[in-house]
């Protein structure tokens, strides 16, 4: 396998575990916060900040690293356009995630699961949910238009 079927590769398996971590996050995780009220809902929102990171930032790197050399170096096949416009999907994800969800766990983790902080959560996850689910899709045709697979 050359490096620009690997890089494609890696691409579109972080970006469709993103996917699949992000839509799991929108409908089951973030709305049970609502079901853990007082200092159980702080000690969650602490314990699953923790354990969330192990999850979501190897494929969100890999994700990045991918966007950035496909971006850098389009593979054959594949419009520059595409993937400038696959790089801008993981700058947005990731912008959101740094400015609004982590901001709101820190929040549920010094107040607590107060409803109208976990529906702020759901809301504005609903922006990353779309980012991630255009981007997997995106990885997976630039990984079929490269004519590699």
């Amino acid at each position: 396998m050359s490096l620009e079927q690997a890089g494609l590769v890696a691409q579109a398996i972080a970006s469709g575990m993103m996917c699949g971590i992000i839509w799991f996050v929108q409908v089951v995780h973030y709305p049970q916060f609502a079901d853990v009220p007082g200092e159980a809902g702080r000690e969650y929102a602490r314990r699953n900040r923790r354990r969330t990171a192990w999850v979501v930032l190897p494929p969100m790197i890999v994700e990045a690293v991918a966007a950035v050399w496909c971006a850098i170096w389009p593979p054959a096949g594949v419009a520059p356009a595409m993937t400038s416009m696959g790089l801008a999907l993981v700058v947005a994800a990731w912008l959101s995630t740094l400015l609004v969800q982590m901001p709101l766990h820190e929040r549920l983790g010094r107040e607590g699961s107060l409803p109208d902080l976990v529906g702020r959560l759901v809301a504005s996850n609903w922006l990353r949910t779309v980012l991630w689910t255009g981007r997997a899709l995106l990885a997976t045709w630039m990984l079929t238009a490269a004519g590699r697979f």
